[in-house]
């Protein structure tokens, strides 16, 4: 099957650190950002910005409801984003699966 995912950038969080290991048996480039450039990854950081209007940074996640959860998730991939040429990472997803198939 053709490989969907051709790299992934990450922090260098302890979360991460199986990351390298994965990426190699998955033949998928692993990329890591400098402490304290979060510019390094921009869309990531966007992407967490549109979060934070929901969750609050510093509020623990199960505090939260699955449904939350749900909505907050069903609402970002909805969300048409101008890096995906204004389609929803939803569209952009499904055609990127209709590619490989």
């Amino acid at each position: 099957m053709p490989q969907v995912f051709k790299s992934i950038t990450a922090d260098n969080g302890s979360e991460f650190s199986n990351l390298a290991e994965l990426g190699t048996d998955k033949e998928i480039a692993v990329y890591f950002s400098h402490p304290y450039a979060s510019y390094e990854r921009g869309t990531n950081e966007r992407h967490n910005g549109l979060i934070r209007r929901f969750i609050k940074k510093g509020q623990p996640i199960h505090t939260y409801s699955d449904e939350k959860i749900e909505q907050v998730e069903s609402w970002l991939n909805q969300l048409p984003r101008k890096i995906l040429d204004y389609q929803t990472p939803d569209e952009a997803f499904a055609q990127c699966l209709d590619s490989v198939a």
